[in-house]
């Protein structure tokens, strides 16, 4: 067989869709002669009418041959896109980049990194998207931060050890580092039980402690207002502390805790991929700035 033109089985495809040539013809900014031509076209390639044309203003019906046609074209379609979005990933300057994150990430390092990437390529074009935290996936994202490993065919870089201070009402607590035990039935704001709330939880039991929480609200600076409201403590994220007003905020004492909970984060892109420039310059700031963070930490 000769070969089928990509465009005729997008104008096939649309003509499937739409019912009628003139319709097809509106929806792809054709005159109905030319999706008759390229139809008539593709017709002498394959052999045969893909559709019966019944007249008038009644929809075209495909044919057994044209169903044959529409199943495997819409494949190849599917993989010309594909192939449009890997060169638009690989091309820096005017290149994409799909990075997918969580708010903690988003908050922080992020800004530097799509900062940086626009001032060095200001066409680019930088997509975000927050990742399920139960079952994070990279599918076709160009690169994924996590706290925590994540599985499939994936490589990675280690960013820094997110440690998760106390934060009470001022005197609470002596100055300096607290043991965990301490907070063994202690009164404690805490966020829903989420994903990472559960964690949390596991973390300060293994450690010898399972507080009492008094109260469960979503959002950093609502916890901490309870905190300050002297509810009860609660254990947060460096991350969402460094992010707030926390540490110059004379009603809050913020303690190290012995032991630490400790939450991993890494930067991960597919493996065997060939990087485009761009996601190459990404993951570098990514790193700096995660540097300069775990120094401050």
């Amino acid at each position: 067989m000769v070969d089928v033109e990509l465009r005729h089985l997008r104008t096939m495809a649309a003509i499937a869709e739409e019912g009628t040539f003139g319709r097809a013809a509106d929806r792809l900014g054709y005159t109905q002669s030319s999706v008759s031509q390229q139809i008539a076209a593709l017709e002498k390639t394959v052999g045969g009418p893909v559709f019966d044309r019944p007249g008038g203003p009644r929809p075209v019906r495909i044919t057994p041959l044209g169903e044959v046609v529409l199943t495997r074209g819409r494949d190849l379609l599917a993989k010309s896109k594909a192939l449009a979005d890997a060169v638009e990933r690989f091309n820096a300057g005017e290149g994409r980049i799909d990075i997918g994150t969580f708010p903690s990430v988003s908050n922080l390092i992020l800004p530097t990194v799509v900062r940086r990437l626009l001032d060095e390529h200001p066409g680019c074009d930088i997509r975000l998207s927050e990742v399920e935290p139960a079952d994070p996936q990279i599918g076709d994202l160009d690169l994924l931060f996590y706290d925590g490993l994540v599985d499939g065919d994936v490589e990675h870089v280690k960013l820094f050890d997110e440690h998760y201070p106390l934060v009470a009402a001022a005197g609470a607590f002596p100055d300096g580092p607290v043991r965990v035990k301490l907070l063994d039935d202690a009164p404690m704001v805490a966020w829903p039980p989420t994903y990472h709330q559960r964690w949390l939880e596991r973390a300060l039991a293994s450690a010898g402690a399972q507080p009492r929480i008094v109260f469960r609200t979503a959002g950093h600076e609502a916890i901490l207002s309870m905190v300050r409201a002297g509810i009860g403590s609660a254990v947060l994220p460096w991350l969402a502390l460094h992010a707030s007003d926390a540490w110059s905020d004379d009603r809050l004492s913020i303690h190290p805790l012995r032991p630490s909970p400790t939450r991993e984060t890494y930067l991960h892109w597919p493996a065997g991929r060939t990087q485009s420039p761009l996601a190459a310059r990404a993951i570098d700031i990514a790193v700096e700035a995660a540097n300069d963070l775990a120094n401050q930490m």
